[in-house]
């Protein structure tokens, strides 16, 4: 048993200092870790015999908690330190800082806009998956199995299961709300959709949709299109035209698209409306009786209509931005025209 060896030790412990993080490390390697001077006192204990054990790791127990309090010790100092240096850094007499607050994302204010005006006419809100099954977001919705959005150049479709793929619309919503809520129905499904799309001002692969659903008794057109008028005005102003065009969609009949009068020009024709001075918002019609029927719902009591529109072309034509892909960049420049949303 050496002890002269653990008297050196323990005076280095006595003596040793520490300024920063850098050197409280250091110490803890030397006098703490299992690979310490400490540590390899106690690797000793095998060689001691046994009647001196006793008095041995009585001993090197001492070395021990002297070098944790020690390392406690030197903890403090090295905190306090640095509470000093921080407060003697800080001038209180300068001035406050003009930092920038930042703005929420014309998104997702259009998005909370349009479902402020649908909640106060009594939608709720309703949120599905956005990897979707073949069910929910074709067959269900009377896609015929030819019909082309089933095709690789519309869908982005999961390889190794072609029944899955990335939800092309937030019409799967409704299937899953008609599957499991009996009318009368009235709900809203904002969220995110994909579509195999080249990227341009006025397209994108990955955008965002909200459609409406409302399925009760004696529901009819003249109820979409009040709705849907009443929702034109309270976004884009009082003095906003509305007109509805024939059209077609699997899940709706008769089906129609909606335009409204072009905010950017009055209506007197730009680039945006291509002249025609109407810019087209979404879609909609009264929904197909085969849609109710795959969702267990008699279509012969109930009727209803729906509709769906894109976030990015509400926003565009509520701030005026003519292109799309503006959104996505994440370019600063742009997103501080956007602070009074706050």
């Amino acid at each position: 048993m050496n002890q002269d060896k653990i008297v050196a030790i323990k005076e280095a412990i006595a003596q040793a200092r520490a300024k920063n993080k850098e050197e409280l490390e250091a110490f803890r390697m030397k006098f703490i870790s299992k690979k310490s001077v400490v540590g390899e006192l106690f690797a000793e204990m095998g060689k001691i015999p046994n009647e001196k054990k006793r008095e041995y790791g009585q001993l090197i127990n001492g070395v021990k908690q002297a070098a944790e309090a020690k390392f406690q010790e030197l903890i403090d100092r090295v905190n306090e330190s640095s509470k000093k240096s921080k407060s003697a850094d800080l001038d209180l007499t300068l001035p406050p800082s003009n930092q920038s607050v930042g703005g929420i994302h014309p998104l997702t204010a259009t998005r909370q806009r349009i479902i402020e005006i649908f909640e106060r006419i009594g939608f709720n809100l309703s949120e599905g998956p956005e990897i979707e099954d073949d069910w929910h977001n074709f067959t269900a919705l009377n896609f015929p199995e030819n019909h082309p959005a089933r095709e690789m150049q519309d869908t982005f479709f999961i390889e190794k299961n072609p029944d899955i793929a990335l939800r092309t619309h937030t019409s799967s919503v409704q299937v899953r709300v008609m599957e499991n809520q009996k009318p009368p129905i009235r709900t809203l499904s904002p969220g995110r959709v994909y579509r195999n799309e080249a990227i341009s001002a006025r397209a994108h692969c990955i955008f965002h949709q909200v459609e409406g659903l409302y399925v009760d008794e004696n529901v009819g057109f003249s109820d979409l299109k009040n709705t849907l008028y009443h929702f034109a005005k309270e976004m884009f102003g009082k003095g906003t035209k509305v007109r509805f065009r024939p059209s077609y969609f699997p899940f709706t009949e008769p089906s129609a698209e909606i335009d409204i009068s072009c905010l950017l020009c009055g209506g007197k024709g730009c680039n945006v409306c291509k002249g025609t001075g109407w810019v087209e918002i979404g879609g909609s019609g009264m929904v197909d009786p085969n849609v109710l029927e795959n969702c267990g719902i008699d279509s012969k009591k109930y009727t209803g209509f729906a509709f769906g529109m894109g976030i990015e072309r509400i926003a565009m034509l509520k701030y005026q931005i003519k292109d799309l892909r503006l959104f996505t960049e994440n370019d600063v420049r742009f997103l501080r025209q956007f602070r009074p949303l706050l």
